[in-house]
């Protein structure tokens, strides 16, 4: 395979070079942190006063962990490193828990966030030939923006057509020929279940590629994607912290993801000692973002679970490669005492080709126990009416979800197309244990 480069000078940079190169942008990282109020404390604490006092990558390890909760305990600018009127955009997170966490970008920033953006597009294989449609949320989140930009840099006619509304997604792709999407993964498993409803046929549609960010999901759903909608789906992985999209990408080896290392430095650390996780093995993906001014942050615990791989990539470049991300700290249930990361039910139900393109998982209260539901649709070739198909299937969900968790789960079947679809990140769980057990 031919792959293409953005810029292949720092794609393919040796690792002595590259390391030589984060160094250089960490002290001028911390050179910008030292002029927010958060980070003058946080820093003069751990003896850093300058950005002289990081001598090596080793003293990487002397800064402290920034955590979300820092950020909206420094709403709204104990974390802005510039004055004000240097600022020419902001984007926030949904602030559900009541404070957002707010990121500032000066000209510059937004200059280089596109070009990463636009790194990860163009090493696809997408180019200037190609129409991109954005079908995810614009505005305070990173994600349109960020990818819209990304695209217009790499020359691509860009449509904004945002999320929802798929009749209408249906026909701009019809009328301007769209060959890339930009969704979140559950958002294209929609689709392609309502092209079969509409009747738009897959010849009348010239999509080829797809971006799926936003939110976890498996290998067996990025197949079950590829398969139905006949395309490429390349993972990405972003957050708004760290600017948004950009972050890490597939390429066309499609074999983990690139972290941009010139732009990020990643650490794997154990969530529960804080400490390194040997190398190779999973633990929290821990980012500080080397490519932002306005809004410097180092040392970020994600949250979100991954690990790096080993070995070169065969596209030639030289940055590390992620997994993809399992799933989240936070998103653990502890379900009769017994850990369990939504992805692992994903991967049971995603993996049996009986079972349609939905599934809910919920967890209430019975008695002083934790019960367990697993909601699934089924596929369009399993007629409801039929109950000896229908309690081999959900015996089948049943026990292979007990071999993967080893908890024995209820498990409902539903009509295709019967249970809540997200237009934005899916909502996969529902706790309704009392807050307070």
């Amino acid at each position: 395979m031919n792959y293409q480069y953005w810029n292949s000078e720092l794609e393919t940079m040796p690792r002595p070079a590259l390391e030589a190169l984060q160094l250089n942008r960490l002290k001028e990282a911390v050179g910008w942190a030292l002029r927010t109020s958060f980070y003058r404390e946080r820093l003069g604490k751990a003896g850093i006063g300058s950005p002289d006092d990081i001598k090596s990558l080793a003293d990487l390890r002397r800064i402290p962990y920034t955590t979300k909760q820092d950020l909206r305990d420094g709403f709204p600018y104990g974390f802005l490193s510039i004055p004000r009127e240097e600022v020419v955009r902001l984007h926030a997170s949904s602030g559900t828990t009541g404070v957002p966490t707010t990121i500032y970008f000066n000209r510059d920033d937004i200059k280089r966030w596109t070009d990463n953006v636009a790194r990860c597009i163009y090493g696809t294989g997408c180019n200037s030939a190609d129409v991109f449609q954005n079908m995810i949320n614009y505005g305070l989140f990173t994600g349109g923006l960020g990818f819209h930009a990304g695209g217009e840099e790499v020359g691509m006619l860009v449509i904004p057509s945002g999320a929802g509304n798929t009749t209408r997604q249906f026909r701009l792709m019809q009328d301007f020929g769209t060959t890339v999407v930009h969704a979140t993964p559950s958002f294209l498993l929609h689709v392609e279940a309502r092209m079969r409803e509409e009747g738009v046929s897959r010849e009348s549609i010239k999509l080829r590629k797809a971006f799926a960010g936003a939110e976890p999901y498996s290998e067996d759903t990025r197949r079950r994607i590829e398969a139905l909608l006949h395309i490429d789906v390349y993972n990405s992985y972003g957050l708004s912290e760290m600017n948004g999209p950009g972050v890490a990408f597939e390429c066309q080896a499609k074999n983990g993801l690139h972290l941009w290392e010139d732009r990020y430095i990643g650490e794997i650390i154990d969530p529960d000692t804080l400490e390194p996780a040997p190398e190779g093995e999973t633990g929290e993906l821990v980012l500080t973002c080397l490519c932002r001014e306005a809004t410097p942050i180092l040392r970020y615990r994600t949250r979100d679970l991954s690990s790096f791989y080993t070995g070169v990539c065969p596209c030639g470049r030289t940055h590390r490669r992620l997994r993809r991300i399992t799933g989240r700290t936070d998103d653990m249930l502890i379900i009769n005492g017994v850990n369990v990361f939504p992805s692992q039910i994903e991967e049971v139900v995603m993996s049996m080709k009986e079972v349609g393109n939905n599934y809910l998982i919920v967890v209430e209260k019975e008695g002083v126990l934790d019960r367990l539901t697993v909601k699934v649709e089924v596929g369009p070739d399993i007629f409801m009416d039929d109950t000896r198909p229908l309690n081999a299937l959900r015996d089948k969900i049943r026990s292979t979800i007990q071999a993967s968790i080893t908890i024995n789960p209820r498990v409902e079947l539903h009509e295709g197309g019967s249970l809540p679809v997200s237009e934005g990140k899916a909502k996969r769980v529902i706790d309704n244990r009392p807050k307070d057990i």
